[in-house]
């Protein structure tokens, strides 16, 4: 039985029955698939945005739909020929020899294929869709993925060059909110983002030099590591540096080495909770000083409820000065609403310490953030450079964006 699973990354809070993609416009498969017969595309591409693997058994959320599906992707060999295109596309094999396929598609898709007898029960295409029109603050605050209060919090500490790290487990929209939250950035800033996959989609209106690793060819060379972009980016002269996700325990000493050095970094990390997060970052096999945390000004977890597939902001948590983490913001899932747990001490002092900003300012100048959020709701400001004119006005001429709200 040959298993497909598709997983779409389109909709902010999905509900599990409704997972859609939600556009196929030459989906991912440009890489002269269409070759591939007799495969009807225009059901292709209807199926591959309503197909979820269970178990063994490929699935459609009709009955129509399920019984095409086997129809097409019942013979291994249709597998099989279709895994080896989108390998040549993007020049990756897979063999007998090399039964695994871990590929980017030109569109920025994730294409992940295996083959037999790796997978025992059939050869197998995870495919992983990105949204083709990036999530904006205004999708989070309209589908309570996030609160007005707490990103206006969030974004004053951008504002102020806090260094973050955005954790969560799989799938719960830990890039999203950092694509998201990384538009507050200011426009004379120099940003610098890192990933494996290109998945950040940051403003035209912002400085932002992106940089992408890169496999090792058949031969095992010309590999560019998330570690070799790291050290080079800090000769770049950044002042944010954004790295999609960090997984090793030299390339979160080096993000912590240039945190250190006057950069603002920015990351994401797997991690379910605040004290998990500490935990798996201060242990083996990382193994990073807890003091080392202090230099953190914030970070935000991110759950994903795998029943309903709702996904949201759960905690947020400043760290003071010996690494320990207190929790400021927490998500009381009995009325889905964020709740202030404490009041901000080391994170709102910093601010305070290197702005000139007195603690009633700090408080004006949230509620004034609050605002101008509200505002592009309102408004239906809803796509990522429009949103990036709208900040970028906020720190070039304040009074007269505010004079606009008014």
């Amino acid at each position: 039985m040959t298993v497909i699973h598709t997983f779409n990354s389109s909709e902010p809070n999905p509900p599990f029955a409704e997972m859609r993609m939600s556009s196929y416009n030459d989906y991912c498969f440009d890489c002269e698939c269409e070759s591939i017969s007799p495969i009807d595309w225009g059901t292709w591409k209807r199926l591959v945005g309503e197909l979820l693997a269970d178990g063994a058994l490929l699935k459609a959320y009709d009955p129509v739909a399920s019984d095409e599906a086997q129809k097409i992707f019942g013979n291994e060999d249709i597998i099989r020929h279709f895994s080896t295109m989108i390998g040549k596309g993007v020049n990756r094999d897979i063999t007998a020899l090399s039964p695994l396929l871990d590929a980017s598609l030109k569109t920025g898709d994730r294409v992940n294929a295996t083959l037999q007898p790796i997978t025992s029960k059939g050869n197998t295409i995870t495919i992983r869709k990105f949204a083709e029109k990036p999530w904006t603050i205004t999708d989070f605050l309209r589908n309570n993925t996030i609160d007005y209060l707490s990103a206006s919090v969030i974004w004053q500490a951008l504002e102020f060059e806090q260094s973050m790290i955005v954790t969560g487990g799989t799938g719960s929209g830990k890039t999203s909110i950092l694509n998201v939250l990384s538009n507050f950035f200011p426009p004379n800033n120099r940003i610098v983002s890192i990933e494996d996959t290109r998945e950040l989609k940051l403003a035209d209106t912002l400085h932002w030099v992106p940089m992408q690793t890169r496999l090792p060819n058949p031969e095992g060379k010309g590999e560019v590591s998330m570690l070799n972009l790291l050290v080079n980016s800090l000769r770049m002269r950044p002042d944010r540096i954004v790295v999609g996700e960090i997984r090793r325990e030299q390339e979160i000493e080096v993000l912590f080495e240039a945190i250190r050095t006057g950069h603002s970094g920015y990351a994401t990390f797997h991690a379910n909770t605040v004290p998990e997060a500490v935990s798996r970052l201060t242990n083996a096999p990382i193994n990073l000083p807890k003091i080392s945390l202090a230099d953190l000004g914030m970070m935000i977890v991110q759950h994903r409820d795998r029943r309903s597939g709702k996904r949201g902001t759960f905690q947020i948590a400043e760290f003071d000065e010996t690494g320990n983490p207190h929790i400021l913001y927490q998500r009381d899932f009995t009325t889905d609403q964020m709740k202030k747990l404490a009041e901000s001490k080391t994170l709102a002092a910093r601010i305070c310490m290197f702005s000139a900003m007195t603690p009633e300012k700090l408080q004006a100048d949230l509620a004034e953030k609050e605002k101008v959020l509200r505002w592009i709701v309102k408004k239906n400001i809803n796509t990522v450079n429009e949103i990036g004119l709208v900040i970028s006005d906020y720190y070039t001429d304040r009074k007269k964006l505010l004079a606009r709200i008014k």
